[in-house]
């Protein structure tokens, strides 16, 4: 592009406007500044590698050189932080934050101090505050874990609770109800 007029500054900035109306402005660091015609759009470049923009919407975009991860913060107080390994995170202005991993397995962490994990064969872990959690495999068994039992249910409705002691219990569809102790040996069977 042409160059219109060019400007030397004592403190060894310089700054070029183009016919087109951009504004280059060069810094004795190496950095260096573009804005746009349009004056909304604005890049700059750093002596570093990184590079940030700022687009019409407000929209800004930063990329940092050295560890190749670009973070974008939108008007609307999304920010998204995309990492060399192809995780992604959000950060949402409610303080939400979802994490994509680069098996495509999906966290999200809520402000509540809840997670939800969601892995890729469709597998969902929900944490509550408390630590308990809640598996729901993709095969229609449910887990629940607390600090007492670790439960399992399955699809026909049976249901096997492992208690911290080591005591098993077992609830049949049919009403049947199986308990063994710590060593797995019955100690009652309404069979």
């Amino acid at each position: 592009e042409e160059i219109q007029r060019e400007t030397a500054y004592p403190d060894g900035k310089v700054e070029k406007v183009l016919k087109n109306g951009c504004h280059l402005v060069f810094f004795p660091n190496g950095t260096w500044k573009k804005v746009d015609s349009d004056g909304k759009t604005v890049t700059i470049i750093f002596f570093n590698g990184d590079v940030k923009q700022v687009m019409p919407d407000q929209t800004v975009i930063y990329y940092y050189a050295d560890a190749k991860t670009t973070h974008t913060t939108y008007s609307d107080g999304l920010e998204v932080l995309q990492f060399s390994n192809g995780q992604i995170e959000k950060h949402y202005p409610d303080g939400k934050k979802e994490i994509t991993f680069p098996d495509q397995t999906i966290k999200n962490l809520f402000m509540d101090g809840q997670e939800e994990t969601i892995f890729p064969d469709g597998t969902i872990v929900h944490i509550q505050r408390d630590g308990s959690k809640t598996i729901e495999f993709n095969n229609g068994q449910r887990e629940l874990h607390t600090s007492e039992f670790k439960r399992r249910e399955y699809p026909d409705g049976t249901v096997k609770t492992v208690y911290m002691n080591g005591q098993q219990e077992t609830k049949y569809v049919s009403g049947r109800v199986r308990i063994k102790d710590k060593d797995g040996n019955i100690i009652m069977d309404t069979k």
